[in-house]
């Protein structure tokens, strides 16, 4: 089920890298448990590469989103890749369920320590994951040429 969502929402929309878009069902299954693997690490790889927990949003037992969240930071990440990514399939789009999933993750982070979530946003392809962020509570720390910055009190998942 979750490898037609996969192959559903595209490799890369708007900064969420979906590596498992076209998959088939065993890459799928050596992926996950490679995803599973990254979020039991505790050490940075390659001076950018985190600690990284992914989880599904399902209604009415079908994937609808997806979405990571990254355990901590380093400099890299707090100017491209923030603490949380999501993405929603396109047909299920428009129906609050980017927030319903944001609002999930900044209670992940909540449970792992972290107060401030941050999360970026491609500002010139993306108004309606800017218009999720703010509407969770985030504060817009910063704007540049590619990207919002979003912080998110973890405290109001």
């Amino acid at each position: 089920m979750c490898t037609i969502f996969c192959n559903r929402c595209p490799k890369n929309e708007n900064g969420f890298i979906n590596p498992a878009a076209g998959m088939c069902y065993e890459e799928y299954q050596a992926w996950l448990l490679k995803n599973e693997a990254n979020a039991l690490k505790t050490e940075v790889e390659d001076g950018w590469k985190v600690p990284q927990s992914t989880y599904w949003l399902y209604v009415d037992g079908r994937p609808v989103g997806i979405g990571k969240l990254r355990h901590c930071l380093t400099e890299r990440l707090r100017q491209e890749g923030g603490h949380i990514g999501y993405a929603i399939a396109p047909e299920a789009r428009g129906q609050g369920y980017g927030r319903l999933l944001l609002k999930g993750l900044l209670a992940e982070a909540r449970t792992r320590g972290i107060h401030r979530a941050l999360v970026t946003v491609h500002n010139n392809d993306n108004p309606a994951s800017i218009r999720v962020a703010l509407s969770c509570g985030g504060v817009v720390g910063e704007v540049n040429d590619e990207r919002y910055l979003i912080w998110l009190d973890t405290s109001e998942a």
